[in-house]
């Protein structure tokens, strides 16, 4: 076992790491983890753009901006931290364009902006202009510009490092533990900051637009060492996925004039949002979509899907504005966007809650109480920018500028804190797992478990839940746990061992899909992206508040989830009835 001491580390090399190490590397001595090469993160699916009320095409501000955010999050937005993340959207982006982004341009020179689906003016009078964006690749040039100006500012990487665990001593933060993927030796790296900045956790869902290693790793660590998860029910079904695949197909396609139809042709979403209508929060898309195919307006033999229609744009404003979605539907559909609508379903695209943290990035003990040298920027963490349903582009601006806050501020405490020293044997319990796992002669497959949790999660806690479908998740679940215990894997060798780590990635997603079930099964109301049938209507009076999740484990060393709340930070905007 290496030990290694760097003042900052950093888990995770997508969006929110990397914009965090160009700001910690140049006031610390940092390195950053990340289980995959930085460039092959996942902030380079993003497609669509990133939001910023620059006013280059038409009339903006950043208080629009804000009061779409909060509407958007249904109100469960914590408003002190999205003026922050519209305030600062100008400043991230003009950021990004010294840094040598190449953003999409108009004829003047500018960057350009496009429509985005919640995005108003005038406080959603009509859409507005305001996503910044390079063609359908703007997470994909972020990650490149961000990735160059780190390699220019001397980043130190370590690539293909898997992060397992979180060190504490006596509630301060004192390093993580990480595997070493090609040689299966453990690292522990000492630090007097920890920044998780480790993605999401997707793949508990089967048709999803989240890559294999959207496993929740930063979430799982923080939460097995009693610190809470915030908001974890709240899980964003983005509406245009691949019909049974999942892909992603940006919702930049409707920015750019894409209309969405069921069976009869019908641009259905004028029943459902008469003012924005396809531009509507994805939350309500998700629902519309599904509403038309329970209605027997579905598209297919099977009636389980519904169209994206590009048939009517230009052809080269399609090649120019959105080249990527449209050679997709070839590769893997066989369909020519120029002349047939693209089948599409909602697939799951991204948590809005995670680790709790304030505006500066520091992760939340409890209600109010930070973690000593711990921070969390991204999809890992919950600031709440996003509440109950985010925005589409503003998770790249929430990784820009947090990121960037969490990064500063990560390194300002390295600069005056003293060490935490380690805890006795800091990788017992990283290499009691692996052990455990790798010399394990049950009969459970790893793949088996995995595609159960899958296939229950798409079907009890999906678009639609009710009582009986959470409950159901939650016994399915509590079932495959059990039944993890008994995993085996068949590879029991140290280099590049994937079927060990993806077993340990199993274990994180289980214990996230529980967090998941039960918060939403207590849940009782509809809000965002958490839509009970059983109760149709938001509740502020009862449930205008966070849910706080902890991990318990009793006696036996079985575990369970407490549920507890806090409040909502509200600054300028009272709730109201959400209407587009």
């Amino acid at each position: 076992m290496q030990i290694h001491k760097y003042d900052t580390v950093i888990v995770g090399a997508g969006g929110a790491g990397m914009r965090a190490a160009i700001e910690s590397t140049q006031r610390s001595r940092t390195a950053v983890l990340t289980k995959l090469y930085p460039t092959r993160s996942h902030t380079g699916a993003a497609q669509g753009g990133m939001c910023a009320a620059l006013a280059n095409v038409e009339e903006d501000n950043w208080e629009w901006h804000t009061f779409d955010t909060v509407k958007g999050g249904d109100y469960l937005v914590d408003q002190d931290a999205a003026e922050i993340m519209c305030k600062e959207a100008i400043d991230a982006v003009l950021d990004l364009e010294k840094m040598g982004l190449p953003f999409s341009r108009t004829p003047e020179g500018r960057i350009d902006q496009r429509r985005f689906g919640g995005h108003t003016r005038n406080h959603g009078e009509a859409a507005v202009r305001r996503s910044c964006y390079a063609a359908d690749r703007t997470g994909h040039m972020i990650l490149q510009t961000l990735f160059q100006n780190c390699v220019k500012h001397g980043v130190e990487f370590f690539n293909e490092f898997y992060v397992l665990d979180l060190l504490l001593n006596e509630g301060r933060t004192a390093g993580v533990v990480a595997y070493e993927l090609a040689t299966g030796e453990l690292h522990v790296f000492q630090a007097k900051s920890v920044v998780f900045a480790s993605g999401g956790n997707g793949k508990f869902f089967k048709v999803t637009s989240n890559a294999h290693t959207l496993t929740g790793d930063g979430q799982a660590a923080v939460y097995r060492r009693g610190l809470p998860l915030e908001d974890m029910e709240f899980f964003q079904f983005h509406p245009t996925g691949i019909w049974r695949m999942g892909i992603l197909l940006t919702e930049g396609a409707r920015g750019e004039g894409g209309i969405l139809r069921n069976k009869d042709g019908e641009r259905f979403m004028e029943r459902y949002a008469p003012t924005i209508k396809d531009l509507a929060p994805r939350d309500m898309v998700s629902r519309a979509i599904y509403t038309e195919i329970r209605e027997g307006r579905g598209c297919g033999p099977d009636g389980d899907h519904v169209y994206l229609d590009l048939t009517h744009l230009p052809p080269e404003q399609l090649d120019a504005k959105l080249p990527d979605i449209t050679e997709f539907a070839r590769t893997y559909l066989g369909i020519e966007p120029y002349t047939d609508p693209i089948p599409i379903q909602p697939t799951a695209h991204y948590e809005m809650g995670g680790i709790p943290t304030n505006v500066e990035g520091e992760v939340l003990r409890n209600n109010t109480d930070v973690v000593p040298g711990l921070y969390a920027a991204g999809e890992v963490a919950c600031v709440s920018v996003h509440g109950a349903n985010r925005l589409g582009t503003n998770s790249l601006l929430d990784i820009n500028v947090f990121g960037r806050r969490a990064g500063i501020a990560a390194a300002e405490y390295a600069s005056t804190a003293g060490w935490t020293e380690l805890p006795a044997n800091p990788a017992a319990q990283v290499e009691e797992l692996l052990e455990r796992l790798r010399s394990g002669e049950g009969t459970e497959s790893v793949a088996e478990i995995r595609r159960e949790l899958q296939e229950s999660m798409d079907t009890n806690a999906m678009v639609y839940r009710t009582e009986a479908t959470l409950k159901q998740a939650v016994a399915d679940i509590a079932a495959l746990k059990e039944r993890y215990k008994n995993v085996s894997v068949q590879d029991k060798g140290k280099r590049y061992n994937t079927d060990l780590l993806e077993a340990v990635e199993l274990g994180n997603l289980l214990d996230l899909a529980e967090v998941l079930a039960v918060s939403a099964l207590a849940r009782n109301e509809s809000r965002g992206g958490h839509y009970r049938e059983d109760y149709p209507n938001r509740d502020d009076v009862n449930f205008m508040r966070h849910t706080m999740a902890y991990r318990e484990v009793d006696a036996d060393g079985n575990t369970t989830v407490r549920l507890d709340y806090k409040p909502v930070v509200q600054t300028r905007y009272q709730p109201m009835e959400r209407k587009y």
